[in-house]
C-alpha cells in the first residue's frame, strides 16, 4: 500500500496501482474466508492461533509495503515436509482424515499467499477462500455467518473487480505513456470503495427476494454437523450422573419459547424433556417402550385425552406456546407439564410411558413446533390426605433401588420420622436437600464408586443431578414411587421478541413423586442459583438474540408454512399500502410544519428553554471528552467479574472495593499502612480473620499473578461485608 508521503509526491503506473489493490483485495478475501471458517467453532484452537498469525503477519508485510515472496525451491521443500507431518498429524495428533486434510489445506494456502506471483495462485487463494465460506455454511446456523458472510462478498466484488480490471491491462495492445498521480490513484480507491458496497446490497436484495420466493419443500437444515452431542447424551435413554453438569458449564443457546399472551416474563416453568426411573447406582435409565402418537386429521398430536376436570382443578389453566429449537442434536420435544396437544410439520412422534415425546422424522430434525399444556398446582391438603392404594404397575416400575449404602435409608428415615404422610415426607426430604447442602458445578469427572454416599455424607455439594437422585433414592428406601426429570428451566426473558432464552446452563434435573389420585407432582431439592443481573450489556445482547431468533425462524427454518404466511399477510396488507403511505407522508408533512411554526414562538417567547438546551448539549459534550474514564470504569466492572482472566488488575480493584467497604464500617485504612499493618489495626477478630484471608489472596493475585487467588477474591469481599453488618 501507499503512504501519504508517496500519494502527495509519486506518480505511478496505472497497472502498478491496480496491482497493489489487487494484492490487497486478495489478501482480505482470504482473510474473511478464514474469518468465516474460525467463527463456527469447528477448528482447533492451535489451528486458529496459527493460521490467523500467519494472516495478520502477511497483513503487516502488505501495511508496510514490505515484500517476502518465497521461493519455488522452498516452497517444493516446505511441501514435502508437511507430508511427513500430515502422517503424524493423521495418526497421531488430529486422529481424523477430515481435520488432518483441513490443516493440510489451510498450511497451503498459507504457503501460497506468501509464494503467490502468478494468475493461478491468485486464482487458487480465490477458490480456497470461496470453500472456506461453503464449509462455514455447513458447520454453522448462527446469524453471525451472514455478517461475516456479507463482508466476505464485499471483498469479493472488489477482488473480481480488479480481477478483470488487471485481466483487461494486461491484454491490452497499447499502453499510454503517461502515468497515474497520487489524486488519480486515491481516486480509483475512492471509486471502488463506494461501488462495491452498492453492488454487494444489490446482491443481497436480489438473494433475499429469489430466498424468500422460491417454492419451499423442506424446511431440514444439517443437524449432524451441529455440536449438540452433550446435550443428545444428556437426554437419552441412558444418563450418567454428571452428565447434566456438564452440559450447564456451556452458554449456548438451546431454544426459545413464546406463550401466547406473555408479554412481560410472567412464567417461570420447567420443560420435560426426559423421565428416569431405574438406578443402577452410577446411572439412571428409562426402559419404558416408545409407543407412536396417532395424527390428527388437523395435523397435530394428541399427547393426552381431553380432561375437562383437570382444568376444573384450583389455579388450573390452559396455555398454548411455540418453541424454536437449535440445531442442538437431539430428537426429544421439551413441553411444559402437563402437555395435551403437539403441533408441527413433523410426520411421525411417539412417547414413552414416562409422558417424553419422541420425534421419529428422520428427515425432519425437532426445529420449530407449538404445544398446549395444563398448568395445576396442587393443594397440599389434598396430597395429604390420599389414602388410596398405588396401582401395581406404579409399584413395580418407581420403587426400584440398587445396593445401597446403608446409611442413606437411615438417613431417610431420620429425616422423615416425625411425618405420617407420604407428601411430608417428600417436602421433608426437598427441605433438607436444599438447606443442608451446596450447590456446584466443579467436579471431578471421574464418577466415584458410589457417587450418591459421597455426596450425601462427605462432598455435600453438587449439582442439580446429584439433588434429584438423592432426593429419588431417599424416597424409595421409604417405600414413595419417585422419578426423575431431565429437561430447562426457564431461561431469561427478552421483552423485545416476548420470548424466553433458554441456554444449556438452564438444564435442570428434578424429581417427580406419585400420589394416587391426582398423578406425578414435581419436587425440586437443587437450591437455587445466584439470580441474573441485567445491565447495559446484558439488554444489548437481548437485541442481537432478537436478530439471531430471526435468523434461526425465518432463514434457516423458512419453508412453505411461512411462505403461506408472508403471502397472507402481503395480500391482506397490500391494498392499504398506497392509502397508508399517502396519508402518512401528508399527516408528517402538516406535523413538521406546524413543528416549525411552534417552534419559532417558543424561541421568541422563551429563550431560557434554549439556554437549557445549550447546557444540555454541554454536558453531552463533557461526557464526550470523559469517554475514556467511562471506559476505563466499565472495563473494570468487567475484570472485577471475570478476575481470572488478569489477576493483576483485578485483585487491585477488588482490594480498593474492600477498603471502601471497610471504611463505611468505621475501619479506615491509612495511607502509610501496608496490607499487612492495616489487618493487625482491625480489633473484631471474626473480621480480621476474614481481611486476613482475602490480603493474603490480594496478594497471591497481585504480586505472583495467580488466577486461583483472585478468583476467591469475589467470594471473600462478600463474606467481609456480611461479617461487618453482624
Amino acid at each position: 500500500m501507499l503512504t501519504a508521503s508517496h500519494l502527495r509526491s509519486a506518480t505511478i503506473p496505472l497497472p502498478v496501482a491496480i496491482e497493489r489493490y489487487f494484492e490487497v483485495a486478495i489478501y482480505l478475501l482470504v482473510f474473511t474466508g478464514f474469518g468465516c471458517l474460525a467463527s463456527t467453532g469447528g477448528l482447533d484452537i492451535p489451528t486458529v492461533l496459527l493460521v490467523g498469525g500467519a494472516l495478520l503477519f502477511r497483513g503487516y508485510l502488505l501495511a508496510t509495503r514490505r515484500i517476502l515472496v518465497i521461493s519455488e525451491r522452498w516452497t517444493t521443500t516446505l511441501t514435502l515436509v508437511y507430508v511427513a507431518f500430515y502422517l503424524a498429524d493423521y495418526f497421531l495428533i488430529s486422529g481424523s482424515f477430515l481435520n488432518a486434510t483441513v490443516h493440510l489445506v489451510l498450511f497451503v494456502m498459507v504457503v501460497r499467499l506468501f509464494s503467490a506471483h502468478r494468475d493461478r495462485d491468485y486464482y487458487f487463494l480465490a477458490v480456497i477462500a470461496f470453500l472456506m465460506v461453503l464449509a462455514a455454511a455447513v458447520l454453522t446456523v448462527d446469524s453471525i455467518f451472514l455478517l461475516s458472510f456479507a463482508g466476505f462478498m464485499l471483498m469479493a466484488v472488489v477482488t473480481f473487480i480488479l480481477m478483470e480490471m488487471r485481466h483487461a491491462a494486461g491484454k491490452a495492445t497499447i499502453h499510454s505513456k503517461d502515468t497515474t498521480d497520487a489524486l488519480a490513484y486515491r481516486h480509483m480507491a475512492f471509486s471502488l470503495a463506494g461501488a462495491s458496497p452498492v453492488l454487494v446490497l444489490f446482491i443481497l436484495l436480489g438473494a433475499a427476494g429469489i430466498f424468500f420466493i422460491l417454492p419451499r419443500i423442506s424446511a431440514g437444515y444439517l443437524s449432524a454437523y451441529a455440536p449438540g452431542k452433550e446435550l443428545s447424551t444428556g437426554f437419552s435413554d441412558h444418563v450418567q450422573l454428571g452428565q447434566i453438569g456438564e452440559i450447564q458449564q456451556s452458554s449456548s443457546v438451546v431454544m426459545h419459547i413464546q406463550i401466547d399472551g406473555d408479554r412481560g416474563g410472567e412464567y417461570d416453568l420447567k420443560w420435560r424433556g426426559v423421565t428416569l426411573s431405574l438406578f443402577d447406582g452410577r446411572s439412571w435409565s428409562n426402559p419404558h417402550g416408545q409407543l407412536v402418537v396417532p395424527r390428527l386429521p388437523t395435523g397435530g398430536f394428541q399427547l393426552a385425552p381431553p380432561d375437562a376436570s383437570s382444568l376444573r382443578r384450583k389455579g388450573a389453566h390452559a396455555i398454548h406456546y411455540r418453541v424454536l429449537m437449535e440445531p442442538v442434536g437431539t430428537n426429544v420435544f421439551f413441553l411444559a407439564p402437563t402437555p395435551r396437544l403437539l403441533e408441527g410439520s413433523y410426520r411421525t412422534v411417539s412417547m414413552d410411558g414416562g409422558g417424553a415425546v419422541y420425534d421419529l422424522d428422520p428427515e425432519r430434525p425437532v426445529n420449530l413446533y407449538e404445544a398446549s399444556s395444563v398448568l395445576s398446582q396442587p393443594d397440599p391438603r389434598d396430597l395429604r390426605a390420599t389414602s388410596a392404594p398405588y396401582p401395581p404397575e406404579i409399584l413395580r416400575n418407581y420403587l426400584q433401588l440398587p445396593a445401597v449404602d446403608p446409611r442413606i435409608p437411615r438417613l431417610a428415615e431420620q429425616i422423615t420420622t416425625s411425618f405420617s404422610n407420604n407428601y411430608d415426607k417428600a417436602l421433608a426430604i426437598e427441605t433438607y436437600l436444599r438447606t443442608k447442602f451446596g450447590y456446584t458445578l466443579q467436579l471431578s469427572r471421574t464418577v466415584p464408586r458410589d457417587p450418591l454416599a459421597e455426596f450425601l455424607f462427605e462432598r455435600k455439594r453438587g449439582h442439580c443431578e446429584y439433588f434429584a437422585s438423592a432426593m429419588a433414592v431417599m424416597l424409595r428406601t421409604q417405600r414413595i414411587p419417585s422419578r426423575v426429570v431431565n429437561g430447562f428451566r426457564t431461561g431469561e426473558f427478552n421483552d423485545i421478541t416476548s420470548q424466553y432464552l433458554v441456554r444449556a446452563s438452564n438444564a435442570h434435573s428434578w424429581v417427580e413423586v406419585y400420589f394416587p389420585g391426582w398423578g406425578w407432582v414435581s419436587f425440586d431439592p437443587t437450591p437455587a442459583g445466584p439470580s441474573e443481573m441485567h445491565t447495559g450489556w446484558g439488554r444489548a445482547m437481548l437485541y442481537l438474540d432478537a436478530m439471531a431468533s430471526f435468523w434461526r425462524e425465518w432463514v434457516i427454518d423458512y419453508d412453505a408454512s411461512h411462505q403461506r404466511l408472508l403471502s397472507e399477510g402481503a395480500k391482506r396488507s397490500g391494498h392499504q399500502v398506497f392509502s397508508e403511505l399517502r396519508q402518512g407522508l401528508r399527516h408528517r408533512y402538516d406535523r413538521l410544519m406546524a413543528g416549525i411554526r411552534k417552534a419559532q414562538k417558543t424561541m421568541a417567547a422563551d429563550p431560557g428553554r434554549w439556554t437549557s438546551g445549550g447546557v444540555l448539549a454541554a454536558v453531552l459534550l463533557l461526557l464526550a471528552a470523559n469517554a475514556r474514564g467511562l471506559w476505563h470504569l466499565l472495563r473494570n466492572r468487567q475484570l472485577a467479574a471475570r478476575p481470572e482472566k488478569s489477576p493483576r488488575r483485578a485483585a487491585t480493584i477488588w482490594y480498593q472495593r474492600m477498603i471502601r467497604r471497610l471504611a463505611q464500617r468505621g475501619w479506615r485504612k491509612s495511607p502509610v499502612q501496608t496490607p499487612r499493618e492495616f489487618v493487625e489495626c482491625i480489633e473484631d477478630a471474626a473480621l480480621r480473620d476474614w481481611v486476613a484471608q482475602f490480603t493474603r489472596h490480594y496478594e497471591g493475585a497481585r504480586f505472583g499473578d495467580s488466577a486461583e487467588d483472585a478468583g476467591r477474591l469475589p467470594e471473600l469481599f462478600e463474606e467481609i461485608s456480611t461479617a461487618g453488618r453482624r
